[in-house]
């Protein structure tokens, strides 16, 4: 799957360019853009896609059972004129249009609601996910599709989808059917349109060329929060600056990020341990001693702030009481 794959792909990329050679590996070098200039490339074309192509609103909107095949993205006719405007939308009046910076460049993007999706819950940008997807060139070319649902770390994808994902609910519950399948009920259903600076950017992927938008058909069944290093902090609260990105957050400016250490303030207490308030859940035993009743700590490292300084325990050096002294 491409999208897993992302990471690996762009280390391989980069050991190849390195090698220096052409002959043995193929690899052509494409010297990478400015992010701005490009943004402004391909926003222009992506704008352009959403005011010639258009959906069947009155089938497709709030339909919690469409399929891929049912989300028919069609473009104009000739005479530039929408067909049966009753029931046909411009994608371009159905869009949201969003913002984020990423590489310190501004980009919009765009996502269609097609279903929010019915569970009271969304997946956090750094979550794992159940989803299913058909990824699609602006040409309508199919480079990517898993109908079955397909499970995958969102850190580990290109960063639109941390930043479209969370807009949608999960579904509200899912049926064991008769056969062994599942039917998901009431999942977020959308269509994410992605600059290439959100997906691959200068690195080619399979059959995407470099600079390519993206366009991904997309279902969201279910979310897990993820703690990457199992301190008790999740991962999308170790987004301190609030970037999108957990490479950059380090506390303690050590060799580790946060969200994959698991002392964050180098105080040599590691930062469950330094989860000190009241246990507020008496059936289960977290020290594992067999008496649930005697466990010190509530489960969450963040609303423990010993000297009141406003910095929790375990971002502050100064606090290094642990729940083991």
């Amino acid at each position: 799957m491409k999208l897993k794959l992302y990471i690996l792909l762009i280390a391989v990329l980069l050991i190849g360019y390195s090698c220096g050679d052409d002959d043995d590996d193929g690899l052509v070098e494409v010297p990478e853009a400015d992010r701005t200039e490009q943004q402004a490339i391909d926003n222009d074309s992506l704008v352009n896609f959403l005011q010639t192509h258009y959906i069947d609103e009155s089938l497709l909107m709030n339909n919690s059972e469409v399929s891929f095949n049912d989300i028919e993205i069609t473009e104009l006719p000739d005479d530039g004129e929408l067909p049966n405007p009753d029931d046909n939308t411009l994608l371009i009046d159905l869009v949201e249009v969003l913002t984020t910076t990423y590489f310190d460049a501004e980009y919009e993007y765009y996502i269609l609601k097609i279903n929010q999706g019915g569970a009271e819950n969304s997946p956090n940008f750094s979550d794992k996910v159940r989803v299913s997807y058909e990824g699609t060139l602006m040409d309508d070319t199919v480079f990517d599709s898993s109908v079955t649902p397909v499970d995958f770390d969102l850190t580990s994808t290109i960063a639109g989808w941390g930043r479209v994902l969370p807009e949608f609910n999960n579904a509200e519950g899912f049926t064991i059917n008769s056969d062994g399948t599942v039917t998901y009920n009431n999942p977020g259903i959308g269509v994410m349109f992605l600059p290439s600076g959100l997906g691959y950017f200068s690195a080619a992927a399979g059959t995407v060329p470099v600079y390519s938008n993206l366009i991904f058909k997309f279902k969201v069944f279910q979310s897990e929060v993820n703690d990457h290093d199992f301190d008790n902090v999740p991962s999308h609260l170790e987004d301190i600056n609030g970037d999108y990105d957990l490479t950059n957050d380090n506390s303690d400016d050590d060799t580790f990020a946060d969200f994959v250490d698991s002392d964050d303030d180098n105080d040599g207490t590691l930062t469950i341990d330094e989860d000190l308030e009241p246990d507020s859940d008496l059936t289960v035993d977290r020290d594992g001693d067999g008496d649930p009743t005697n466990d010190i700590g509530d489960g969450d490292p963040t609303n423990d702030d010993t000297d009141g300084d406003g910095i929790p325990n375990y971002l502050d050096s100064d606090d290094s009481a642990s729940r083991d002294d």
